[in-house]
Formats: structure tokens, sequence, C-alpha cells
């Protein structure tokens, strides 16, 4: 393949890309790519790291993978995560590189294309996700890997650590972007309630019901549906959950109309679903229909070289953004364990900001609400069921849907009537 070939088929590309030598030079541009950057490319001289980085050395020189030297080793393509210098400042690029090589199989340099990620950033920024770690980036990689498929997603970390900013970036990112994103908070409803703002209703369905209503799921079509705390959904609801994404279909409360939505499912919890199952608290079927691809989000202890950066733009958020922090101030919040994460850092910066009488936020300003171990973190095991709930968690752990009836009702001792009646009171049969 000729340089001049090389050329043309860059300038077809609809992303930022060059084509490089085996010494990083730049030998091939198009116009997206010289948009992208303030620092002009001279073909011929310019290296990739000086347009992108403002190195005069390779990337894995400072402390980043360069994508080029694993494409050398491996000879196939590979994609790393880089904070470029570009013309609207600091901004996270996804690099896919890939290798070329002539007609006997020689290696002649390799084409780069980039995609911006605009949900992130490595500068302060409101309604971005903000970091600059390794924990960071790794997070980056997973949302860039997921966002490309239909899988679903399961989001787990502690409180605070920025799920829903998370399940956000993996719609933006995704090919379904021009479609809705629905939100479903599972805390605090009961079950007809939430079904109801589920699946809507038709006109009668229970007293109020004077019109036909839309539920979230028929709104999301074409889209994403993010479900947050998840584990707070009843067992009867998981049954209904289970078939909604086992056929895509559901009916509105009151209603015989078979309805499909096509949605892709998010899925949130700061609890341990796997320790739910194996209580008996959330179905396992439905675990591993929710669990396609499970990312676990990094507490703030394992990003402690973005709270500076946090801190900063969170202090901008506020009406007090004409404050600053002091180096030591800075430095005393880089070492508190933050149970809460990001909600407490948030938190620990305004009584900070408010406690100091000038301009200045210092060291002895930032004060912790609480010393002793957060109330979540508590041995969860000591809650105490009923006998009909324990029933309930029983038989969800026993039954799923290709259980045998007649052959369950003789293992418990029980007639198929009276367990086909305890499956439905349960909500695990309908």
């Amino acid at each position: 393949m000729n340089l001049t070939i090389i050329k043309t088929m860059i300038d077809e590309i609809d992303k930022p890309a060059i084509f490089i030598d085996l010494n990083y030079v730049i030998l091939a541009v198009n116009t997206l790519y010289m948009e992208t950057y303030d620092t002009p490319v001279e073909l011929g001289k310019s290296t990739c790291f000086g347009i992108s980085h403002r190195h005069h050395a390779p990337c894995d020189m400072h402390g980043e993978e360069c994508p080029m030297q694993v494409c050398k080793q491996t000879k196939l393509p590979h994609t790393v995560i880089h904070n470029h210098h570009t013309s609207q400042g600091k901004t996270y690029c996804k690099i896919n590189m890939k290798t070329i090589q002539d007609d006997d199989g020689m290696t002649i340099g390799f084409l780069e294309i980039l995609d911006r990620i605009d949900y992130a950033s490595a500068e302060p920024t409101k309604q971005k996700m903000l970091g600059r770690s390794p924990a960071f980036l790794s997070l980056l990689q997973e949302i860039n890997t997921v966002a490309e498929s239909e899988i679903s997603v399961l989001l787990q970390g502690e409180t605070g650590t920025g799920k829903e900013l998370t399940a956000r970036a993996i719609h933006d990112s995704s090919a379904r972007n021009v479609g809705p994103y629905i939100i479903i908070e599972c805390t605090g409803m009961n079950e007809n309630l939430f079904e109801s703002e589920l699946f809507g209703h038709v006109k009668g369905a229970f007293t109020g019901a004077q019109t036909d209503k839309k539920g979230l799921i028929e709104l999301a079509h074409g889209g994403t549906v993010f479900f947050d705390e998840i584990a707070d959904v009843s067992l009867g609801m998981q049954v209904k959950l289970l078939r909604l994404l086992e056929s895509k279909t559901f009916r509105r409360v009151g209603g015989i109309k078979e309805i499909y939505s096509d949605f892709r499912i998010i899925c949130a919890s700061h609890k341990n679903l796997l320790e739910l199952v194996a209580r008996g608290e959330f179905r396992k079927d439905l675990y591993y229909r929710l669990c396609g691809y499970p990312i676990l989000l990094p507490s703030l202890q394992e990003r402690r070289e973005d709270i500076s950066l946090l801190a900063e733009s969170l202090l901008d958020e506020t009406e007090l953004n004409h404050k600053q922090f002091s180096p030591k101030a800075l430095s005393k919040l880089s070492t508190l364990p933050y149970w809460g994460n990001i909600r407490e850092l948030k938190n620990i910066i305004y009584r900070a900001a408010l406690k100091a009488p000038g301009k200045l936020i210092e060291s002895h300003h930032i004060v912790q609400s609480h010393l002793g171990h957060p109330l979540e973190k508590q041995n969860e095991n000591e809650k105490i069921h009923t006998l009909e709930e324990q029933e309930g968690l029983y038989l969800s752990k026993l039954y799923t849907q290709d259980t045998s009836i007649s052959t369950l009702a003789k293992q418990l001792g029980v007639s198929e009537r009276t367990l086909y009646r305890k499956l439905q009171k349960h909500g695990l049969k309908q």
C-alpha cells in the first residue's frame, strides 16, 4: 500500500485520523485531525505525541500506555484512552490504532483514528465525569467498551461513586443516544405504584385513573432505561421485570393489549446483589438477566489523585466560588476516608467554604461530620424477617420459571394447589 492510497483513505474517514511511520512521524492527516489541535501538523516532521500531548518523547515515557507499541507487538488493533491538548483544552480521546502492512506483510506504519470523549474531563467542568487517576481511566475504558454494544449493564459500587453519571455516559456514547434516556428510581414506591409508573395504566384501572397513561417503559422505546437501586424492587415486581426483559412486552395496569418497547437496560445498586441472591432476597434468574456486563465503580479512596480536581470543581458549583483552597487544605482533603464518596466530599467542601471567613479555605476549616463507622456498612444480616417474609424468601430460592410445580410440591410436603396459592401470594406466580 503506497502513501498516496493511504492519504486518500484517510481523507474519507469521518473522524480525526493520521498515518504515522514506525518512528511516530505523521505522514498523512485529514482535515478533522488538523481542526482538533492548535499545533499545526508538518507532514514528515511532526510526531503524534508532539501534536496531541506537546511532548518531546512518546507517551510511554510519560506514564501513559502507547497504543503503537502494543500494535507492534501483537499486530492487532488496539484502543486506549488518553488526555490530549486539543483546541478546546485538555480533552479525553479514545485512540483506535491499527497496523498497516505492505503487500509482503511488512509493517509500514499505523493508522490512528480518534473519538472524542465528551462525557468526561480532566479539568473542572460541570455535568461531566471528572478525573485523571488510573482507576478513573480504567472506568472510562469500561464505559467505552460496553457503550458500543446492546448488552445489559450492572453498575455496582458504594453510595456516591457516580453511578448515575456513569449510566448517562454509557447512553450518550451508544447508538441509542438520540433516543430517550429514562431514569427509574426503585426506592420508596409500593409495588402497585411502581407497576403503574413502569407500565402505565388504562382508564378506569383504579380509582383516579381517569385517562389512559403511558408508562416509563413505553416512553423509553428506542432509548435506554436506567433502574437506580434495583435491589429495592420487591420480589413480586422482580417476576414482572424478568418477564419484561425476556419478551420486551408488557400490559398497562388494567389493560389486555401487549405493548412492545425496544430499550436497553442499565441498572445500579450500592448493595451486593449476589449476596442478596444467596439470601433469597433477589431472584437469581433476574440477576443474570441484568448482569450482562458488570462494572464496579471505584470508591473515592481509590481515586485520591482526583480529589483536588473534584474539590475545585465542586466549590466552583456553589455560590462561594470566589473562594479557593490553600495547598494545605487540598492536602488534607486528599487524606480523608470518604465513606460517602463524592457526595460526602461535596458536603465537606461546602461546610469548609462557609466556615472560612476570608477568601482562603484553610486546612482547619475542613472537618468531617462523623468519625464513626457509617451506618450502611453495618452488618445487614441483623435484619429479622417475619415468618411470612421468610416463607417468600425461601420459595423465591426454590422456584424459577422452569420449576415443576408438582415436583416442588412433593418435596415441600404440600399439595400443588397450596403451593400455587403461596407462589401467587408472594408474587412469584401469576
